[in-house]
């Protein structure tokens, strides 16, 4: 069952995105823009999200650090995990299969904060 928007509203913090990024069919080029595409959706609509591919693509591709290795990234985002209030998984192609969202998902179940599963493509509402 997919998440509405009004279910994320009106929540002290935010909550962290998790989109597939390695396993995403059209690269991680392509992970990227969508994982932004569906993070400003979300914003726009008025639920305060955080997504870590938005935040470190960049950084990563820019920097000269290995955007897929994974023991870097998840360490740099375990504190934004710990602050957010709740997981949204951003149910992208290659979600199921992505060892990231897994990970932020365990991540989030041993922590007992609230994960929604919301569908992608497009806009739901």
């Amino acid at each position: 069952m997919s998440t509405l928007l009004s279910d994320l509203k009106d929540v002290e913090g935010f909550w962290y995105v998790a989109t597939p990024y390695s396993k995403y069919a059209a690269g991680i080029e392509g992970a990227a823009r969508e994982a932004a595409r569906a993070t400003a959706w979300l914003m726009k609509g008025g639920v305060p999200s955080f997504s870590p591919i938005c935040h470190t693509h960049a950084i990563a591709t820019e920097g000269g650090i290995d955007p897929l290795d994974h023991a870097f990234w998840m360490p740099v985002d375990e504190p934004m995990m710990d602050a957010a209030v709740g997981l949204v998984v951003v149910m992208m192609d290659g979600w199921q299969e992505s060892y990231g969202v897994n990970m932020e998902i365990k991540m989030f179940i041993c922590a007992c904060k609230p994960i929604h599963f919301l569908d992608w493509p497009g806009e739901p509402t």
